[in-house]
């Protein structure tokens, strides 16, 4: 096609920018303003001339809501009387302006049968012709094609409304849900701006509509955050990045980046619920309609009300039965004369799996506050909901839907949509709360109180974006709640325990000696019962398992599991268990050792089987690695080394002097990528790095190189501090945070080489892309640091990491 020449685009161009950079209009002022004058000049280029043609906004701009950045989606209709050359000069007139100016352009060109067809044969096209909208031209080429796609539609809505519910899931499934993601997608995630789209189109089969109460506001403001996003950035972006998300959090008058994303999530909830709620119903009716003629009675129905049957109603508790798939009041229970009636009713249909009706729910609203402390019916019931397991989750939604949760639990509204800054949680604060309950929930046949477990696992984070340390601030919070919901005060000290303990357990686990009596002590003291120590195991996994994958493993089960079994038998006088890795070197190891000794070089040995996982797709414990290697300087970051330059992933690591002179090192290692590699390998690579013919600083240095070509995020810088809690008696326990990279135990095992301290053991744990670990160190006399030696050790480390 040959070019014709553009017309001159100045104008609005000039225009459009003075209103993006000067104008006060913000919000859907700015998107009506842009797209009135955007619809002027496209009006100007298509001229009056133009017969037998209209040109036709469709989409977001159909609807007048044009964002700084967003496509002009544009349908150029022509009656197909014109011949294709002069239809192909209209569309150059018209296309070749837009793309002279950088603007995004989604374009066709079709006669209204061809738009119907591509609307019958494209659920997107024939979404996008709902919102279509004249803007030059024959307008009633434009008002035909509106009218056949709504008529298409309401005819189609049977088979058109499944295959758009279905498009929305896998959208969700693709971009995640909104109100839960640190760099949330606005507009394809679950919960965003297609959603609320969705949500039209259904309104406009005349099947079903969503609800109303806040859904438009929700939508005004998802788009207000994509206008400051695209304003803010320059991009058509509609993912808000982290490193963006403070300057629109300013741009649209926020405090900051928190604040912005709770009222993000807070719209995002808003679109989920009304998107549940509608999809729902969408399915009774074509439910009813597929099945109408099994509904009729020959001789009209109860009532006469139109032949039909009265739904079947199902008794599920006092006041609450079960109708069509729903989890309804009966029409005999009053709300405003029963309080429990919300507990009773949000028990009752998670129990049977079912959601509460949106109906039912704002009728649960005019139930009064139940009395202080709640009867011992109310606390029974909210155990017996947060005990359904995942059905909990839609009932908690809808009771937070109008506001219930807040009033049954006042607490709750300070984590309500709250983000957590940490990527391996994969839920706000509040969702996390109810995850863990719902893991908890299948863990309850271990425990000897599931009251106590489930309620401390809807509480144990209650105390986050409060003042000080949220487990300390949670349980003073907890302890307050347990007596409000009728706990007594031996309980409720119970509950204020778990909260309070919620981390102990796996960050104990994981970062210090078992075999240290200083570290059972520490938990014994804490716990205080072989009860408590029982609750608190289960809530430690129920936690794990509601945070991420990257929170709970088997390894990180196996090492919780053997804390556990010591701290049991310290608390009931028994001797202690011999450790999952044993403390004294076997006879295999030992004779490793010797023959370390004999020949003065390294020996090797990976134990076959040790790091198949438990169950399928689980993260693998991981392998046993032994080292016997002949005591020398560098032994621990040469090692280290060889085990980064073959990609494997340190779990754990003990050192400890063997007689004769010969240091054993066991390890538990798993492959980053593939298989593991041979034992041989290893050992080669080990002799080369401890005579310096294998640079392992230069090697690792070239792969650290190779990533900083590609653009990372800055992260929090290193924290290394000498824990003084629970510490070891006779060695200094160091514990480093950092975010992981490539041979990062050899650059921390070279700093503590040159400060000449001796590590006794090392404990690793890799949370997704930060690492916490701790090393025991001790002098060269085997007794721990002196503060002033601590100072420096933590100071060389620090600057090692940076």
């Amino acid at each position: 096609m040959t070019r014709k020449p553009s017309p001159a685009g100045g104008g609005y161009a000039a225009a459009r920018l003075r209103l993006l950079s000067d104008a006060p209009h913000t919000g859907a002022a700015l998107r009506a303003r842009l797209a009135r004058i955007t619809d002027q000049w496209l009006g100007g280029l298509l001229g009056k001339s133009a017969g037998g043609v209209a040109l036709v906004a469709v989409g977001g701009y159909g609807r007048g809501e044009l964002s700084p950045r967003s496509d002009l989606d544009l349908l150029l209709l022509h009656d197909g009387t014109a011949g294709h050359p002069a239809v192909a000069a209209v569309a150059d007139r018209l296309w070749y302006p837009v793309w002279d100016l950088g603007l995004s352009l989604d374009h066709s060109v079709r006669t209204p049968a061809e738009a119907r067809k591509a609307a019958a044969g494209d659920l997107k096209v024939h979404l996008g012709l709902l919102d279509a909208r004249h803007i030059a031209g024959d307008p009633e080429l434009t008002a035909g094609v509106r009218a056949a796609a709504y008529e298409d539609w309401r005819a189609q809505a049977p088979h058109r409304l499944p295959e758009l519910r279905e498009m929305c899931e896998e959208r969700a499934r693709r971009h995640g849900e909104l109100r839960f993601l640190l760099e949330p997608d606005l507009k394809e995630s679950r919960g965003g701006l297609r959603d609320a789209t969705a949500l039209r189109a259904v309104a406009a089969s005349w099947l079903a509509d969503a609800p109303r109460d806040g859904l438009e506001a929700a939508r005004m403001l998802l788009l207000d955050t994509r206008d400051a996003l695209h304003l803010t950035t320059g991009r058509a972006s509609d993912r808000l990045a982290l490193q963006e998300q403070d300057q629109v959090a300013t741009a649209r008058g926020l405090s900051d980046a928190d604040a912005l994303l709770r009222q993000v999530y807070e719209a995002a909830r808003t679109v989920s619920y009304a998107a549940d709620v509608t999809w729902r119903e969408v399915g009774r009716v074509l439910r009813a309609r597929s099945g109408r003629p099994r509904l009729r009675r020959i001789l009209g129905g109860r009532g006469g009300r139109g032949g039909f049957v009265e739904p079947e109603r199902v008794p599920l508790a006092e006041g609450v039965v079960e109708q069509d798939g729903e989890a309804v009041l009966a029409r005999t229970a009053r709300p405003e004369h029963d309080p429990l009636l919300p507990l009773r009713a949000a028990a009752a249909a998670a129990q049977a799996g079912l959601p509460l009706s949106r109906h039912t729910v704002r009728r649960l609203a005019a139930a009064g506050p139940l009395p202080v402390p709640w009867p011992a019916e109310a606390r029974d019931r909210l155990v017996a909901l947060l005990g359904a397991g995942e059905p909990t989750v839609a009932v908690w939604e809808a009771l937070e839907a109008e506001g219930l949760v807040a009033r049954l639990l006042p607490e709750w509204e300070h984590v309500r949509s709250r983000p957590q800054r940490n990527p391996i949680h994969r839920f706000t604060v509040d969702r996390h709360l109810v995850e863990t309950a719902v893991q908890a929930a299948a863990l309850t046949r271990r425990v000897h109180r599931p009251d106590l477990l489930l309620i401390a696992a809807l509480l144990h984070d209650v105390g986050k974006g409060r003042p000080g340390d949220h487990s300390e601030t949670g349980a003073a919070l907890a302890h307050d709640v347990a007596l409000r919901i009728g706990l007594g005060s031996a309980d409720a000290a119970v509950v204020a325990a778990l909260v309070r303990h919620h981390l102990l357990l796996a960050d104990t686990a994981t970062r210090r000696d078992l075999d240290d009596p200083a570290t059972v002590r520490t938990v014994v003291e804490a716990v205080g019962s072989a009860d408590t120590l029982e609750l608190l195991h289960a809530l430690t996994e129920a936690d794990a398992l509601a945070t991420g994958p990257a929170a709970w493993s088997s390894w990180r089960a196996s090492l919780v599991a053997d804390l556990v079994r010591r701290a049991a038998a310290a608390l009931e006088g028994r001797p202690l268990p011999a450790g999952r890795d044993r403390a004294e070197p076997t006879a295999e190891q030992r004779g490793q050792a010797d023959e370390a000794a004999r020949t003065g070089a390294p020996v090797v040995a990976l134990r076959a089987g040790a790091g198949q996982a438990t169950e399928a797709g689980e993260e693998p414990v991981g392998v046993e690695l032994s080292m016997a290697v002949p005591d020398q300087p560098g032994v621990l970051p040469a090692a280290a080394g060889v085990l980064a330059l073959h990609r494997l992933t340190v779990r754990s690591a003990e050192l400890r002097a063997v007689d004769p002179g010969v240091l054993l090192l066991r390890w538990r290692v798993a492959a980053e990528y593939g298989s593991l590699p041979e034992a041989g390998r290893l050992r080669n690579d080990l002799v080369r790095a401890l005579d310096g013919s294998l640079d392992i600083a230069a090697r690792l240095a070239e792969r650290e190189a190779a990533y900083a070509r590609r653009r990372r995020p800055v992260h929090a810088p290193p924290h290394v501090v000498v824990a003084r809690e629970g510490a070891s008696r006779d060695a200094t326990v160091l514990e480093v945070r950092a975010q992981d990279a490539p041979g990062l135990l050899h650059r921390l095992g070279r700093a503590l080489e040159a400060q000449g301290v001796w590590v006794r053991s090392a404990h690793v744990s890799t949370l997704g892309a930060s690492v916490v670990d701790a090393f025991y160190v001790t002098r060269a006399d085997g007794g721990p640091l002196l503060r002033e030696e601590e100072t420096a050790l933590m100071k060389a480390v620090k600057g090692a990491l940076e």
